[in-house]
């Protein structure tokens, strides 16, 4: 009886200290904070999109982007809604677009100046003596 409660303790410790590693492990925090940096830039598209270019669709065409189409029983279509979604997905992809397209130029940087250095040629004591029996045979030769 004894030994299963300690066997239960063992893994239970084990358990908790395979969940700290994980959550202490640097990709995972990276990801927390894309999500906490992602959702805020989620609610600055949807400011742009419903205090800016919806006012502006609705000035220059006339057409309301809230609009509603009402069907039968009551229930409402609301297809300005699916608009400004749409529109709010566009800015988005557009945005980690450039914003993808900028890192990778930036990585395609870093990996140019590694490969413009000059590769500094190691010789080995072997390479060094075949060098040698090869300059003094082409000397015995002439």
């Amino acid at each position: 009886m004894e030994e299963k409660k300690e066997n239960l303790k063992n893994k239970g410790k084990g358990f908790i200290s395979e969940f700290k590693a994980f959550i202490l492990r640097g990709n995972v925090m990276d990801m927390a904070i894309g999500v906490i940096i992602g959702s805020a830039f989620a609610s600055i598209v949807n400011a742009l999109t419903e205090d800016f270019i919806n006012p502006l669709i609705n000035g220059l065409g006339g057409a309301e982007v809230g609009g509603e189409l009402k069907i039968y029983g009551g229930q409402v279509i609301k297809y300005g809604d699916f608009i400004t979604s749409v529109i709010n997905f566009l800015i988005m992809a557009f945005v980690l677009f450039i914003m993808l397209k900028a890192v990778n130029k930036l990585m395609d940087i870093g990996k140019k100046k590694e490969e413009e250095k000059p590769a500094v040629a190691i010789e080995s004591e072997e390479v060094k003596l075949l060098r040698e029996i090869s300059e003094t045979l082409k000397k015995r030769n002439k």
